[in-house]
């Protein structure tokens, strides 16, 4: 069996790996020679008080101890069984179809956008203010929104599935096998693509289909079951359909609403994105400790109460960039993300505020189920007229946010297609400006700096979840009213990010076929 061990070591002891195995050595009472295999389970920085340090937790194998087998997965050949409709290729959907293809059923994978480079493309055109690709952006592709973004990996959601599988998934794709031990992990923006992909020829390669460029019209429903879905002129049969389809799929919402569709409001968060120099922020949670070089970019997670309205962090992104999110010529989005090596001079985060249910009522006679996803372009489309032509975002100096003034000047930022200054409190929904500014004020007391003129923020952060949910079964997993639909992920409101996606995704595939070998009753 091997020894399990904990090491708390300085950033530059815990770079040393031959430092590493002699301290291991040491604690078990053995010979550095007698050491076969250090395998490293979890990592972690603690900057809390002092000097920073690391905490490893490592096994340790000893020479002729079994060591443990390379983890390998294997899809067996679907052609020509049950087929199941997956409409969405981002998280939720690429793991539903995995896991369909580990039941024996055939998944039919539709995606509205591109596969991932000529998607590139798309964002490329989008950064140089070019024209925005209403199926092919930041939200949608291969993919989804996850693609092009930091690629965290951390989820509260562990209990509703094997977390650890589908880490080990990924690195089966192609990610880094530090995911699976770091105590924070992510991907990185510039290797999800080509995990992305690989997903893609695997679920192909299995005998799944994938169809790019595809927008479903209309679900088929007969008899109050699902049977398919159609795409334009063409009608696709399957023995259930599963809606993938992210946060920002505003025309499912719609179409699913004209057709009858039972759907539910929901609260959900917005607010602006903040971007500090990343030095700063390393400065302040470090506290300039001596071995600055062997630590990583710094991350915060901030939450404060104002008024009884909670404010907080989302999505922090050091060594990151600011990016446009929009989905449409109409909005002005903000997003982040940050490649592997979280080597950007930039850290930042969208700090957001609580939207609940009683802030868009005044919407519900005009749009019923759909009056958060009214609100929400409405505060899109102010941003958009305050950012000016093309991609440029409304932005403001946070110190001048905090006091109230209008910014006269802006620093260097991230954001490629450019910023213009703006004062936020004049055009944001009251409570939401009275709620960010207050949230800012107490996160300053909480880091001594954080509130700075170098720090800009930026707008809006305004697809943190979806506004509208898709009620399932708490059992089945199925609509409440329609059999055989089954809501997924982030856009079905069940999910909050890229690991919570894909356990739901695999949750849906073991209830769809739990519902096929059943004889597609409503179980």
């Amino acid at each position: 069996m091997p020894h399990t061990i904990t090491l708390t070591l300085t950033p530059r002891e815990a770079a040393d790996s031959s430092l590493c195995t002699s301290r291991a050595a040491r604690m078990i009472g053995v010979s550095d020679k007698d050491i076969a295999l250090i395998r490293t389970i979890k990592r972690s920085v603690d900057a809390r008080r002092g000097e920073p340090k690391v905490n490893l937790t490592l096994e340790v194998y000893i020479d002729r101890e079994p060591q443990p087998a390379p983890v390998r997965f294997e899809w067996d050949d679907v052609t020509g069984h049950t087929p199941v409709i997956v409409v969405g290729a981002g998280p939720a959907g690429l793991f539903t179809s995995l896991r369909l293809i580990e039941l024996g059923l055939r998944p039919i994978l539709i995606e509205r956008g591109k596969e991932v480079s000529p998607r590139k493309r798309d964002i490329a055109m989008i950064n140089r203010n070019g024209i925005i690709d209403p199926d092919s952006n930041y939200a949608f592709g291969e993919g989804g929104a996850g693609t092009f973004s930091d690629g965290k990996l951390f989820t509260r959601s562990k209990k509703r599935g094997d977390y650890h599988k589908v880490l080990q998934t990924l690195v089966w794709h192609g990610a880094a096998p530090e995911i699976l031990y770091e105590a924070h992990p992510h991907i990185g923006s510039d290797r999800l693509p080509r995990i992305i992909s690989n997903i893609r020829r695997t679920i192909l390669a299995a005998g799944g289909e994938i169809h790019f460029n595809k927008r479903i019209t209309a679900l088929s429903i007969k008899g109050g079951r699902a049977e398919g879905v159609v795409c334009g002129d063409e009608r696709m049969d399957a023995a259930a359909v599963v809606i993938a389809t992210g946060h920002s799929a505003d025309d499912i919402y719609m179409m699913l609403d004209d057709a009858g569709v039972r759907l539910e409001a929901k609260p959900f968060a917005m607010g602006v994105r903040v971007e500090h120099p990343q030095q700063l922020i390393d400065s302040i949670q470090y506290r300039r400790a001596a071995d600055m070089e062997y630590l990583p970019a710094a991350a915060y997670s901030l939450v404060a109460q104002v008024a009884g309205r909670g404010v907080y962090s989302f999505c922090m992104c050091p060594g990151g960039f600011m990016v446009p999110a929009m989905t449409d010529a109409s909005q002005s989005v903000v997003n982040g993300m940050s490649p592997s090596g979280r080597n950007s001079p930039f850290a930042n985060s969208g700090i957001v505020t609580e939207v609940r249910l009683s802030d868009f009522a005044h919407l519900v006679p005009q749009y019923g189920a759909l009056a958060g996803l009214a609100f929400r372009r409405e505060v899109e489309k102010r941003a958009r007229m305050e950012g000016g032509k093309g991609q440029v975002a409304p932005a403001q100096r946070l110190s001048d946010f905090v006091s109230g003034r209008r910014s006269t000047s802006l620093p260097r930022v991230s954001y490629l297609p450019g910023v213009a200054p703006t004062e936020f409190g004049s055009w944001l929904p009251d409570f939401m400006a009275r709620s960010l500014r207050g949230g800012f004020t107490d996160f300053g007391r909480k880091m001594r700096g954080f509130v700075t003129d170098e720090a800009v923020i930026a707008g809006v952060e305004s697809r943190t979840s979806t506004p509208v949910r898709i009620p399932r079964d708490t059992q089945t997993l199925m609509h409440t009213d329609i059999a055989g639909l089954f809501p997924a992920g982030e856009g079905a409101g069940y999910a909050g990010g890229i690991v919570s996606a894909a356990l739901d995704g695999e949750r849906i595939a073991q209830a769809v076929k739990y519902y096929i070998d059943n004889g597609r009753k409503e179980i």
